[in-house]
Parts: C-alpha cells; structure tokens; sequence
C-alpha cells in the first residue's frame, strides 16, 4: 500500500504545530493561528469549488447551517449524552498523554471534555469533513490542537496521521453497513495503538432515516477479527455500545 504525503493533499486549520504534520510548513501556511487552507502540490493556498454533501453527511450539513454550527448540529440528544458517551469511551482507553485522532470531531467538544477531566492528550487533531463546524472547532483555540477538514468516509487515508488513539464518538452512527466495517479497518490500519469508537446497538436510538444500528455480536466478531484485545462497554445508554480494539505492541 502506498501512502502519500499528507501535506500534498488535505486541507487543515492550524490551531497550535503539531510534529505529526511534516515540519516546516508549506510555504503560505501559518505556524500558528487559526487558518482554512486547501493545499495543493506548490503549497498555495487554492480554491474548492462546493459540493453536494453525500448521505451520510447531509443530516449534519443541514443541522450545522440550521443551527450555525452550534451544539445542535452535532445531533446528539443532549449535552449529557454526549458527555455519558465520552466518559465510556474514557473507561474502555486512557487517552491521557496521547496523540489522538478525533474522527468527526464536530466542535472538538472530546478535547474540551478530556481538557476538564484533568485527562487531556499530549497532542489531539480533530478531522472534521462539514466545513462550517471545523471552522468552530478550529476558532475555540483548544490548547494542543489541530483541526483537519476531510471526509474520512470518501477518503479514509486523512486518518493516517500518526495518531496514537483514534476515536469516533458518534460519527459512526449515519454510515452504511459496509462504510461503517470499511472505515473501522482503515482505522485500524492508521492506529499506532488502538481504535476506540461507539455505535448504535438497537432501533431504539436510531429513530431516523438517517441513523443505522449494527448488532453488537457482529461488531465484535469482526473487532476480534482484526485485533486479539477487543473490549466492551454498554448500559450507560440504552442502544449504545462502545468497543476498543488495541493493537500488539510494537516489538
């Protein structure tokens, strides 16, 4: 498999440097401060010409204008069931003191939780493909932070950035049945240490065209066809799980 660089290809806002992104910037990116940039293969800052959002990223496109990329666009029920959802990710992997990937940050709402919880990575990138919410995310000038526009689903490669820990908290929940296996496997791939993610488990939650739910023994057996230490947590939501898949060690 062939890996290209990704300074080539995505499209970043720079909140704080990161080593994972190759150092020194291309010319016409700031080292610091916040920035929408499109970087293309002389490094210049290009133009991206709008295009119709696929269905698993309408409803979050509709929201975020609806409701100018405030919390509601994320569409989680409640603030508390987002926060019940972090904390049991929290529970399943540490994410104190790692490099984190946050996959469909939103807001980086996951850093803002982990920063108070005293818990608070050495380094976290958000990657965000709805353009207006990580323009929010990028402007709350979290500490520690990098925040990437991309649409993992369409190009799963914006994963691949040396991340530690890589997390979906929700972002899982409108994928299909085969986007939802295929996108956990590139992650896999891109993890340096584990995969944590939470799903929807039943109908219950998924009370929407626009929401899927996976049966939980299928979610494990093919967690556990890819790594040997794949744990479970459930009941902190009724038709919520969330699973960690680690990864050997290296040597």
């Amino acid at each position: 498999m062939i890996f290209r660089p990704l300074f080539l290809l995505i499209s970043v806002f720079f909140v704080s440097p990161w080593p994972i992104f190759p150092p020194p910037p291309p010319p016409g990116i700031p080292s610091e401060g916040i920035g929408v940039y499109t970087v293309g293969m002389g490094g210049q800052k290009d133009k991206q010409e709008a295009q119709p959002e696929p269905e698993y990223l309408a409803p979050y496109a509709r929201a975020a204008r609806r409701h100018a990329n405030g919390f509601a666009s994320l569409l989680w029920a409640s603030r508390r069931t987002q926060a019940l959802r972090f904390e049991a990710l929290c529970r399943l992997r540490s994410m104190k003191g790692c490099s984190i990937l946050d996959v469909g940050c939103g807001r980086a709402d996951l850093l803002e939780f982990l920063i108070g919880r005293k818990e608070a990575p050495a380094r976290y990138v958000g990657l965000e493909a709805i353009g207006g919410l990580a323009r929010a995310a990028a402007g709350r000038n979290l500490p520690g932070c990098a925040i990437i526009e991309g649409d993992f689903v369409a190009d799963p490669q914006r994963m691949f950035v040396g991340a530690e820990v890589i997390v979906f908290s929700g972002s899982l929940n409108t994928l299909s049945k085969s986007q939802f296996y295929r996108t956990l496997e590139r992650a896999y791939e891109a993890a340096g240490a584990a995969v944590v993610f939470n799903y929807l488990c039943s109908d219950e939650l998924a009370g929407t065209r626009y929401l899927n739910w996976h049966k939980p023994a299928e979610v494990m057996a093919f967690a556990r066809s890819l790594s040997g230490s794949v744990r479970k947590i459930e009941g902190y939501i009724s038709g919520d799980c969330g699973v960690s898949m680690e990864k050997p060690a290296a040597g």
